[in-house]
């Protein structure tokens, strides 16, 4: 592959940068990159995301007979660059762009398509994901909420925890038992479903970061129409793997064009400081710019699987190891260059962002599959070790 960026992709990315410049003013710049959703400030990011939507800048890369832009990898990596560069809010579509949007196109009814897709680029619909449950985290396939195929809908009881923006979704794509007499990786089934109905509760979780950004959700007696299944039932693995390729390969795209405008502050605040004049700093800066430029290109070359294939490889799970590490190796640099202030920051400082991510990095390493997990697939599906022993 070619990384050099041609005419054309330049003149891509000056289309972006005028279109920013333009629109991302008042309370959407007031926004900032930050990652922590309230409800406060949920009505301006939808209308963010309705600006967006009206001059194209969503699905970008989706195809456009689903409504996207059909932009190249260069031009998707082109938008997040400019994106991050001039602080643009983090977006709230993680959930049903990044990764329910893309599942769809592969696994989807052309109903289900028809009905979610348009609603998902014009910032109308905004979803969750309810994969984990208390006694299922890292292995996933031994979830217990069940469904239960009742006439014309399927009737959900259970739990599902550290659901994201749950609060403030409409939808939630979750995975369920259908069948539990199946092994239990078959019995699974993945459902779309209403969030707005008596029998489901959402309680929010407060995070040691001060923001409420996870929750947990219960469901009684919940319900969802019989064709709210994605697939067959019984594909609901099949298609979590799909959802969790697209978590752990391209949906971070714009994560590391953001990691990259950090390193940027971070480079900065140590030059400033004088923390730069310690050769021990500064060896640290250069292995973290070295993590930043591997990242980069093992990006690519997941995105150009799924150009190959359709969806990611079990590749991505490297770069899932790669950023998660790399994060918290930069929230440690990050400690080193502040020293004793990085602990008691402002929420109106500019480094008080990187703070933020110091933290919620400690969880990286656990979401979208524990490390653990995804060092048995690379070591199983990609090298192709032996399988570890059950």
């Amino acid at each position: 592959m070619d990384f050099s960026y041609s005419a054309a992709d330049e003149a891509f990315r000056t289309e972006v940068r005028v279109w920013l410049e333009g629109h991302l003013v008042g309370e959407f710049a007031a926004l900032g990159p930050g990652s922590s959703f309230g409800e406060a400030d949920w009505p301006v990011r939808v209308a963010w995301e309705k600006e967006l939507s009206s001059g194209g800048w969503t699905g970008l890369s989706w195809p456009k007979r689903f409504g996207g832009r059909e932009a190249t990898i260069m031009e998707e990596l082109i938008f997040a660059q400019e994106y991050a560069r001039v602080g643009a809010p983090t977006r709230p579509t993680f959930f049903s762009e990044g990764l329910l949007g893309p599942t769809l196109m592969v696994m989807g009814s052309d109903a289900q398509q028809a009905r979610f897709l348009p609603k998902i680029l014009k910032g109308e619909e905004f979803w969750c994901q309810g994969f984990s449950e208390p006694d299922a985290g890292s292995d996933l396939a031994s979830l217990s909420t069940k469904a239960v195929l009742d006439g014309d809908q399927w009737r959900i009881d259970g739990q599902k925890i550290w659901t994201s923006q749950a609060h403030l979704s409409d939808w939630i794509f979750m995975l369920v038992r259908t069948d539990p007499e199946a092994p239990k990786h078959k019995g699974i089934s993945m459902l779309l479903v209403d969030l707005d109905q008596p029998g489901i509760e959402r309680r929010v979780i407060r995070e040691m970061t001060g923001g409420t950004h996870f929750c947990e959700v219960f469901f009684t007696d919940a319900v969802t129409p019989a064709d709210m299944i994605v697939g067959a039932p019984g594909d609901g693995w099949k298609a979590s793997m799909a959802t969790l390729g697209f978590e752990r390969g391209t949906a971070f795209l714009a994560s590391q064009a953001r990691f990259a405008h950090d390193f940027g502050q971070l480079v900065e605040a140590a030059q400033s400081n004088g923390a730069a004049q310690d050769p021990l700093v500064r060896q640290q800066i250069a292995k973290i710019y070295e993590g930043l430029e591997l990242m980069r290109y093992s990006g690519f070359r997941t995105i150009t699987n799924i150009l190959k294939h359709g969806q990611p490889g079990p590749e991505a799970s490297v770069g899932k190891l790669q950023w998660t590490k790399w994060h918290q190796d930069f929230g440690e640099l990050y400690t080193t260059v502040f020293g004793a202030r990085s602990t008691v920051l402002q929420d109106t400082e500019p480094a008080h962002r990187l703070e933020h991510g110091f933290l919620l990095a400690r969880a990286e390493t656990i979401y979208a599959g524990a490390t653990e997990i995804q060092k048995n697939i690379v070591s199983e599906r990609v090298l192709g070790l032996p399988k570890e022993p059950s």
